[in-house]
């Protein structure tokens, strides 16, 4: 059991601790009890990632209109494509700052859309949305909750959001508990790799970037709060659950 623990902590790269790590476990034809995981985890010094904490990107310090928050905290929508969620933070490189901009489908925590740029640009942003929009097609009306950061109440952001038929959506001011979905992501992007990492080169932060979020969170990166399951498996679970009432309707 100790060798199975050992070997999926490396392939992790230490981003579980035991409730994910008995699960991950289990999925692969072994019988495992939490209590003896942690315990196993505990005696060898295997631990997920420190958390740490991160600076604050928003620069609200604009006289451009801000709009209402309409999620409200609603965090939970019951079907994929129904509410989008966005935000900036950033990543060191021994070349310089290079920042990183997502979109989440909130269903189900699916990183849908991201873009990374050496500079805090409304072009940043906006390529983020047009990856998340070609990704998902959004019907007309789905709110996008974002701070109320300069990048996001631009005019160019606001019609790129009327184009796709986007109702915007923005915290209040200084509360970010407000985008508590995806502060959660980057503190799990943080402290599951880049804290663990040295980007000699922007290009080299960017690869890994892309590995964490492409093949790492969206396919397999165990949720807690989706059941301990991926992104990608939680809503493949829900596509064929819809298909099998459809078929018995």
């Amino acid at each position: 059991m100790l060798s199975l623990i050992e070997s999926i902590h490396a392939e992790v790269k230490g981003a579980y601790g035991s409730p994910r790590m008995t699960e991950e476990i289990r999925s692969r034809g072994f019988p495992a009890s939490k209590t003896r995981v942690e315990r196993l985890m505990s005696r060898h010094g295997i631990r997920a990632r420190h958390r740490r904490r991160y600076r604050v990107t928003t620069d609200s310090r604009h006289k451009l209109p801000v709009a209402q928050n309409l999620l409200n905290r609603e965090f939970t929508p019951h079907e994929p494509n129904r509410v989008f969620s966005s935000d900036i933070t950033y990543i060191w490189t021994d070349e310089g700052w290079l920042y990183l901009a997502v979109v989440l489908d909130l269903f189900n925590r699916e990183v849908v859309g991201w873009s990374m740029r050496a500079d805090m640009t409304t072009e940043l942003v906006g390529d983020a949305l047009t990856m998340a929009w070609f990704r998902r097609k959004p019907g007309p009306g789905v709110p996008h909750h974002s701070d109320r950061g300069a990048q996001y109440a631009s005019h160019a952001y606001q019609g790129q959001l009327a184009r796709y038929g986007m109702r915007c959506s923005m915290s209040r001011k200084g509360n970010c508990w407000d985008n508590a979905p995806t502060e959660s992501f980057f503190n799990s992007l943080k402290n599951e790799r880049v804290h663990t990492m040295r980007y000699r080169t922007q290009r080299e932060a960017a690869a890994d970037v892309f590995e964490y979020i492409e093949v790492f969170y969206n396919l397999s990166r165990r949720h807690s709060s989706l059941g301990l399951v991926s992104p990608t498996t939680y809503l493949q679970n829900w596509l064929t659950t819809q298909q099998a009432q459809d078929t018995a309707a």
